[in-house]
């Protein structure tokens, strides 16, 4: 319970009050108001993934409240090579970490850990990439 209040407090801070800021001043990231979540029980999000400020784009975005409730579901292989990373990533991003490559035994089954996340209550944000789409579109 004490993890779970300090997770939501850095996240807030986080989200709310530097990167928000960051993103709309110096990126020129226009958010909307998304308070209508606050009335939501639990909500999937859906997105087009360009870059990693996609994540940062959409957390910046939510109600502060709502920010430890959601899970955005990221490659395990990239954000959770090691305990140390797993675990900076798990709490400062709220990671749902998935495995992209390899075995995929029931219990590294992506469906089922992200049935599991929505069971406990958790709201997910998904990416969508299109397999010939590249993070820079200057690489070919």
């Amino acid at each position: 319970m004490e993890k779970r209040f300090m997770q939501s407090v850095a996240m807030r801070i986080i989200y709310k009050g530097v990167f928000h800021w960051f993103l709309k001043l110096i990126v020129g990231v226009q958010f909307t108001d998304c308070q209508f979540l606050k009335k939501e029980k639990q909500f999937i999000i859906l997105a087009n993934h360009n870059s990693h400020l996609d994540t940062l784009s959409l957390l910046s975005s939510l109600p502060g409240n709502l920010l430890w409730k959601v899970k955005p579901v990221a490659a395990e292989d990239y954000f959770g090579k090691t305990r140390f990373q797993a675990s900076i990533s798990n709490f400062f991003i709220n990671t749902l970490l998935i495995r992209r490559k390899g075995e995929k035994d029931s219990e590294h089954d992506p469906i089922r850990k992200m049935l599991e996340a929505i069971d406990a209550g958790y709201s997910l944000i998904l990416f969508r990439k299109e397999p010939e789409e590249s993070r820079n579109k200057w690489e070919k």
